[in-house]
């Protein structure tokens, strides 16, 4: 038994924040973020009290919807985020019950930017065992809400969003095939949240000391980055006997398009097999994978092979091998 995908669907709010307008907000110009990065505009999700289970459920909404499925035909929805609406309940809750999904378990998982790659594998193994039948599984987040817009050196990089996808059973040979997850924690002293968490809880020392945005020391995120999506993606193919003929897609985090960029070298592969979305929508961490899938699925075939990686806080990293399931709609 195998987990496929058989649905993908996401979504992005309506408000960009170009270069130009972030030039306005902090110095930077156009020319220096796309030199280093490769972003031209990123989403924001405005208005008051809206959370990222608002963009999740937008995007299981229209899943749902497409793939003609019932709330109560749900029985597992895992959220990867790092942005949740508060630290409890799990957001998967929240966006169970916005959804009306009542016969479902349902949690969230934290893995960075890799969150979405670790939670379809996790997702996965529980319709290999047999428990599972339809398995919803969304990476979403706010980023804008932890993002420091005086610090050039994160706030041109992120983004807000989100994309899921519905996961079910096959005994075709289609689905997720293969998966390698790594983590080594050395990495959490270069990219993390300095406070509020329970080592160092809210106060008004920590929020004068802007100690709720993210942190990031870039040489090495982008150092460690660069290496391990490449060799994690490598090592995938050589696994599974795949040249470079035989892969039809290439899903990377959207971070950096210098670290897609390496990625796509090392595996020997053609830009036009890769997809990329980071200029228009930056790093949703999370939502970067899911909102690829979902902008390609038109351009998907039955039986094509798909190499997906990822790199995040943690440091996270991981790859996986899937037959796509069916063909476009």
């Amino acid at each position: 038994m195998k987990a496929a995908i058989t649905g993908i669907n996401g979504y992005v709010p309506e408000y960009i924040l170009n270069n130009e307008e972030l030039s306005r907000m902090v110095d930077t110009t156009d020319e220096w973020i796309m030199t280093r990065i490769g972003i031209k505009e990123r989403r924001i999700l405005k208005g008051v009290g809206a959370g990222t289970s608002d963009m999740a459920v937008e995007a299981i909404r229209g899943l749902l919807e497409k793939t003609n499925t019932k709330p109560e035909e749900i029985d597992l929805l895992i959220c990867a985020t790092v942005t949740p609406d508060m630290q409890f309940p799990a957001t998967a809750n929240i966006i169970s019950d916005k959804l009306g999904i009542k016969n479902a378990f349902s949690f969230d998982m934290n893995a960075g930017c890799s969150g979405f790659l670790y939670a379809l594998v996790t997702a996965s193994k529980f319709i290999e065992c047999g428990s599972n039948k339809k398995i919803i599984v969304v990476g979403a987040d706010k980023m804008s809400s932890i993002v420091d817009y005086t610090d050039r050196a994160t706030c041109p990089i992120f983004g807000d969003g989100a994309g899921a996808v519905l996961l079910e059973p096959t005994e075709e040979n289609l689905g997720v095939l293969d998966s390698i997850l790594a983590v080594d924690g050395v990495g959490r002293h270069h990219l993390h949240q300095k406070a509020g968490g329970s080592v160092k809880p809210p106060s008004h020392e920590t929020i004068d000391a802007r100690e709720h945005f993210i942190y990031q020391e870039g040489q090495p995120v982008f150092k460690w980055a660069v290496m391990k999506m490449a060799d994690v993606s490598e090592e995938i193919m050589k696994r599974n006997n795949l040249g470079a003929d035989d892969v039809a897609w290439l899903v990377p985090h959207q971070a950096n398009m210098r670290i897609i960029d390496a990625t796509a070298c090392r595996m020997k592969l053609p830009k036009d097999k890769v997809m990329i979305n980071i200029e228009r929508f930056g790093n949703t961490t999370a939502g970067t994978l899911p909102l690829c899938l979902w902008e390609w699925e038109p351009k998907l075939k039955k039986g094509d092979n798909i190499i997906i990686t990822a790199f995040g806080a943690g440091f996270t990293w991981g790859a996986i091998y899937l037959k796509w399931a069916y063909d476009p709609k």
